[in-house]
């Protein structure tokens, strides 16, 4: 009888004591991201929280009447004046004779070389005395001819003893009193010639005609005003000066002036003498600047109104006086540097309170933004921002 046996089967692992570990292990791992999720958040949540209770830091906005940009040049100390200009070389030409006027030459506004021929006196009359004074003077040259003769002769015979001494210094005397009578008409021909001569009228200076005080066929007599003529290469500026201000005013002094007719124009000058003497009612002191005028552009009796430069620093940074700031004793301004507010030390120079400018010796360089306003709040450190129009105005 055969036996049948069904063969041997292994019993399958329960899953009962394994199967359950992977489930727990993977609850656990989404717990744990879940709570570090929230945990994330909620730490992302407090802080914003945080930063939005943290107040913001504000930016000033400065418009450009509270900055000022700083430039460098020489800064003046100046003391106001005005007076006219007159040529520094003019001359009134007037007649040495007396003579009718033949021809003129020139007219007012012309321009003339020192000796040119300006006008001319009919001189017939002073050719007549010329001659006159010609035989004059030859008549006295044959009187001393014939005087030194008769000395000669006289001589001789003083040595043979045929006349006495008496009779020689007589003879003696009449070649001196001859040699006299030459000299007077020699100086009287001289005199006559120069009449002649002054029958020519020339020009004394360089220069303008001014005025012309004559016309052809007009009589004049020595003294008679012909013609004016002004130099206008070199012109004097006459201001009165309170005698208050005298003793700051000295010698070499810049002086900066315009007139009316030139208003972009402005001339210069230098301070060369100061009367020693107040003028009556006024009591002001006269002051007299000397003016190159090479271009002929001012005239004279134009009225004039400038300055002097009493003092002047070297080129250097110019603070505006309303940026200033005294602090713990120390000047002060705030400065605008990458877009905050410093407080920035400085060391004065020279002041110019008219002008509301300061010399900067140390602490600032050209080209450095400062406020120039008293503003609510701001201070060093605060943020500002400002308007790109205000730099380039500043800088125009």
């Amino acid at each position: 009888m055969t036996n049948s046996s069904s063969p041997l089967v292994s019993p399958a692992p329960s899953r009962s004591r394994f199967g359950w570990r992977k489930p727990v292990i993977l609850l656990l791992m989404t717990a744990l991201a879940g709570g570090g999720w929230f945990a994330l958040r909620a730490k992302d949540s407090d802080a914003k929280q945080a930063s939005s209770e943290q107040p913001k830091k504000r930016t000033f906005e400065l418009a450009a009447s509270d900055v000022a940009l700083i430039d460098a040049r020489e800064l003046r100390i100046t003391l106001p004046l005005s007076g006219s200009l007159t040529p520094l070389a003019q001359a009134t030409v007037k007649s040495k004779v007396a003579a009718e006027v033949r021809e003129t030459l020139v007219r007012e506004g012309m321009q003339v070389k020192r000796g040119q021929v300006i006008a001319q006196l009919d001189s017939a009359d002073l050719r007549a005395r010329y001659a006159t004074q010609q035989a004059t003077l030859d008549e006295a040259k044959a009187k001393l001819a014939l005087a030194n003769k008769n000395h000669d002769i006289n001589q001789m015979l003083l040595k043979q003893k045929y006349i006495s001494q008496n009779a020689f210094d007589t003879a003696h005397n009449s070649v001196e009193v001859a040699e006299a009578t030459v000299k007077s008409a020699s100086s009287q021909l001289e005199i006559a010639q120069r009449a002649m001569d002054d029958a020519t009228i020339h020009a004394p200076i360089d220069g303008i005609i001014s005025k012309r005080e004559i016309q052809q066929g007009d009589k004049v007599s020595p003294d008679s005003p012909l013609f004016s003529i002004m130099d206008l290469s070199q012109m004097t500026l006459e201001a009165q000066v309170p005698a208050s201000e005298i003793p700051r005013v000295k010698l070499g002094q810049d002086v900066a002036f315009a007139v009316d007719g030139f208003q972009e124009r402005r001339f210069s000058g230098k301070v060369t003498r100061i009367n020693p003497a107040t003028e009556a009612g006024s009591r002001a002191i006269k002051v007299y600047i000397a003016v190159n005028n090479s271009d002929g552009a001012l005239k004279g009796g134009m009225f004039a109104k400038g300055s002097i430069t009493l003092q002047k620093s070297a080129v250097r940074p110019l603070l505006p006086l309303t940026a200033l700031r005294r602090e713990n004793g120390v000047d002060m301004v705030y400065a605008v540097e990458n877009n905050l507010i410093v407080a920035q030390p400085v060391t004065l120079g020279l002041r110019n309170d008219d002008e509301n400018l300061a010399e900067v010796t140390s602490g600032l360089a050209p080209g450095a933004h400062v406020i120039v306003v008293k503003l609510d709040g701001v201070k060093p450190g605060s943020a500002v921002k400002m308007v790109e129009a205000v730099s380039a105005k500043r800088a125009s």
